[in-house]
């Protein structure tokens, strides 16, 4: 290990939290080789080591909870291969890790879109979720896409919306409504969506269909 990513592992320990590992338990979140350090701790650590590949890539090495979120705050998506994606999405234990590396470092890779389709179709519940993830950051942070990129989407919504797993649900929901929120075509889009995924034959469909369409028609679209 480098000095540098000792240095770091030194501070995090050092600001290990065992009463916040248990409320973060609690919020189903994996307490294993957690420390228990909240977000803006890890934030403010990171402004130091922005865009450091090799260091990203040491701290996740560690298996720390932590370390694994500073990674994705600190890395250079430009410097992140397929591969790594591959292996840190099959890495995934919990759902903050999942939804904060997608919403940081793979939403801005040049791989975003393409894992964006095909990690939905995985049966790993964190990589299912991650696809979904995808979806949702890049209706947000992405101001040049495309609506056909969204529209693209919703088939694949529509298709993993019976998955029953709590947090592929939570996932594929919050895809649909953050793409229905980017614009009005897309929101009539996700409705339309919404209103098809109802009528299945499943609890989960259903409580994805009803809380996107109550969502969405109560906001007013953003401009993008």
């Amino acid at each position: 290990m480098s000095a540098e990513a000792a240095a770091i592992m030194t501070y995090l320990n050092s600001k290990a939290n065992a009463k916040n590992v248990a409320g973060m338990a609690r919020f189903g979140i994996n307490a294993k080789n957690t420390l228990g350090i909240s977000i803006p701790i890890l934030r403010e650590a990171a402004r130091e080591h922005k865009k450091n590949h090799e260091l990203a890539l040491e701290l996740w090495g560690t298996e720390i909870h932590e370390a694994r979120l500073l990674s994705g705050f600190i890395d250079d998506p430009k410097q992140v291969t397929e591969t790594q994606m591959e292996k840190w999405a099959r890495d995934f234990d919990s759902w903050d890790i999942c939804d904060l590396v997608c919403s940081n470092l793979f939403d801005k890779t040049v791989y975003a879109k393409k894992k964006a389709v095909e990690w939905p179709s995985r049966k790993e519940e964190f990589v299912k979720r991650a696809g979904f993830v995808l979806m949702a950051a890049l209706s947000v942070h992405d101001k040049k896409a495309d609506d056909s990129l969204f529209i693209s989407f919703l088939p694949i919504i529509s298709r993993e919306s019976t998955d029953e797993r709590n947090f592929v649900r939570k996932a594929v929901n919050w895809a649909l409504r953050q793409i229905g929120k980017r614009n009005e075509k897309l929101k009539k889009a996700a409705l339309s969506t919404a209103k098809k995924i109802a009528k299945k034959d499943s609890k989960s469909a259903r409580w994805i269909a009803s809380d996107a369409i109550r969502e969405l028609e109560a906001h007013k679209a953003r401009k993008v």
